[in-house]
């Protein structure tokens, strides 16, 4: 690994997380978070909002609906995941990346004293870290005909 690689993996997760992080209180409905997620293009929410109590996600939504619960009536107290595994401000990306991949989490709110201040998703390391970065090409590569994929 190269030095700049290093320095980029050391790099405090502030400097790399979204802030502020959306917050909603935990008498939120799934259709009212649903809305929250769909209308500000986020994939996840932090519930409480002075202290985190927990973390509802695009997956839970959908594993609602596909459990026939009334979007209407459940509240995402209901299916939020707690304990959230959390983040310090100050540790760097190479501990958020482990982080997540031993707690098997994609979405990893920062936290500062037990308020979400932001929040770093596998997206973030993989857009962030170059080692991670994917170049998308609008076209198959020509060597590969058609129907088949590597």
């Amino acid at each position: 690994m190269t030095e700049e690689q290093d320095s980029e993996i050391d790099t405090p997760v502030s400097e790399i997380m979204t802030s502020p992080v959306r917050t909603v209180p935990a008498d939120t409905t799934i259709a009212e978070a649903a809305q929250i997620l769909s209308s500000e293009g986020i994939g996840s929410l932090i519930i409480g909002e002075d202290i985190i109590d927990g973390i509802i996600t695009e997956m839970d939504i959908v594993e609602s609906v596909g459990n026939a619960m009334d979007p209407e009536t459940t509240t995402v107290e209901e299916l939020m995941s707690d304990p959230v595994v959390t983040i310090r401000p100050n540790e760097s990306a190479r501990v958020a990346g482990e982080r997540m991949g031993h707690n098997g989490v994609k979405k990893l709110p920062v936290a500062e004293d037990g308020k979400a201040i932001g929040i770093i998703t596998t997206t973030d390391l993989a857009l962030y870290l170059p080692q991670l970065r994917i170049d998308m090409t609008p076209q198959p590569e020509p060597d590969i005909g058609k129907g088949e994929y590597e």
